[in-house]
């Protein structure tokens, strides 16, 4: 059993966001708690969402934004079937570009 960090990427732009309704947010989040729900026994971190976000190289610190907007961690039995986990996600149709890049995080070396 593996764990695999999925991040979600969104394509919405700030004006696009600002014309999500109540009842758009309200159907999102409950088709995402639904989901969960689903795979809920894979589920090891149900994540956050990803705001403020700070780069750090030898040159220091600086604010930066990219599309990342989540992450959620789960085990599967390999990478094709973490995919799979999300390949229903609601996140993929509320905005059309969206994306959930799924990446294996191996166990270190014994």
């Amino acid at each position: 059993m593996g764990k695999f960090l999925a991040i979600f990427n969104g394509a919405a732009d700030e004006a696009d966001k600002a014309e999500i309704t109540a009842q758009q947010q309200s159907e999102f989040m409950t088709a995402w708690a639904s989901w969960a729900q689903s795979h809920e026994s894979a589920i090891v971190d149900p994540g956050a969402p990803l705001n403020a976000k700070k780069l750090v190289s030898a040159q220091g610190v600086e604010d930066f934004t990219d599309s990342a907007t989540g992450y959620t961690i789960v085990e599967a039995d390999s990478h094709d079937e973490a995919v799979k986990i999300f390949a229903e996600h609601p996140h993929l149709q509320f905005f059309s570009g969206n994306s959930i890049a799924v990446l294996e995080c191996p166990l270190p070396p014994s």
